[in-house]
């Protein structure tokens, strides 16, 4: 390899910086209170939301390509991608202890703002929903405020494989019959009975319910933190607030797999 064609590292001659790269100053730009004069915990609550978007990008990126890969008749590239995601969910998770220090009284001093706005419009986190298997066409006439592409995107996820759908096409890939729920319990049944031979569908089945606990485990925690926060007042977008976040705490994108257990 020649000078010429020789990659530079270090500093030296070369022309992306860590902030050009990773666009650190308009990245701190986008940070920007609605409250007049800013409220302290506002820069809190608007970083907090924004991080949470970014890691909805790359979890949704690492489902797309887990789903695509099964749909091809991959089993180990999807479990190390549910893997990631699953990492990622337990930051997300975590990440509530940061707004837990704020008191009701601070965030009051700046949530009338938000109004209309609400967690409910997270387009990337419902898109995480329905790539998960949590299919629910009524949301689009709920959501406010969509851009087309922003509809265009959940229609388009409505529409396409689940990951669920991913793992049944790899079933049939594997030769199992799989057209009906029943033909399905019988052949989770023998990848369970058969972990030496079926290993990697068992721990792919294994990772997917590890993504579907994490979604739980996200709502739960979710749940807490709005009623610490606001107690049983309705959401800023119109919703139930607590009531509505606790309906959903039941929801399972992979309800073959949690009854397998009780089969086995």
């Amino acid at each position: 390899m020649t000078d010429e064609t020789c990659p530079l590292f270090g500093e030296q001659g070369g022309k992306l910086t860590y902030g050009s790269y990773l666009r650190v100053p308009e990245l701190l730009e986008l940070q920007i209170p609605e409250s007049s004069p800013p409220a302290h915990d506002e820069l809190l609550f608007i970083t907090i939301h924004q991080v949470y978007e970014l890691w909805f990008k790359l979890i949704l990126h690492e489902l797309t390509d887990a789903r695509n890969r099964m749909l091809t008749g991959e089993a180990y590239a999807p479990r190390v991608r549910l893997e990631r995601s699953q990492a990622i969910m337990r930051v997300l998770v975590s990440q509530v202890d940061v707004i837990d220090t704020m008191t009701p009284q601070d965030f009051l001093a700046f949530r009338e703002k938000l109004a209309p706005a609400s967690g409910f419009q997270s387009v990337q986190f419902r898109e995480v929903e329905f790539l998960s298997n949590l299919k629910d066409p009524t949301y689009l006439d709920r959501f406010r405020g969509l851009t087309e592409a922003e509809e265009a995107r959940l229609r388009e996820r409505l529409v396409e494989p689940s990951l669920w759908d991913g793992y049944v096409t790899l079933l049939a890939h594997n030769g199992f019959p799989v057209a009906t729920e029943e033909e399905r319990e019988v052949a989770l049944k023998q990848i369970a009975h058969d972990r030496e031979k079926y290993g990697q569908l068992w721990d792919l089945a294994e990772a997917l319910i590890a993504h579907d606990q994490s979604l739980a485990l996200w709502r739960s925690r979710h749940v807490l933190m709005a009623e610490r926060q606001i107690g049983t007042k309705a959401g800023t977008g119109g919703s139930a607030g607590g009531a509505y976040l606790r309906s959903r705490l039941p929801l399972r994108c992979y309800p073959e797999l949690w009854s397998l257990r009780s089969a086995l």
